[in-house]
């Protein structure tokens, strides 16, 4: 009988919750992107439209 590989479920798991994890973050940055876009751009932000 084959023993069973935890190293690989193990693995498996941890990289399903990275996954979760980075799509949460995305979500994050996409609800509050429109919000920090809103505000005037300050000539601090693009200093190379300053010509």
């Amino acid at each position: 009988m084959a023993k069973p590989n935890y190293q690989y479920g193990k693995r498996q798991r941890e990289l399903k919750k990275a996954q979760q994890q980075e799509e949460k973050r995305q979500k994050k940055l996409a609800r509050n992107a429109p919000a920090e876009e809103s505000p005037p751009d300050s000539p601090d932000q693009n200093p190379e439209q300053e010509s």
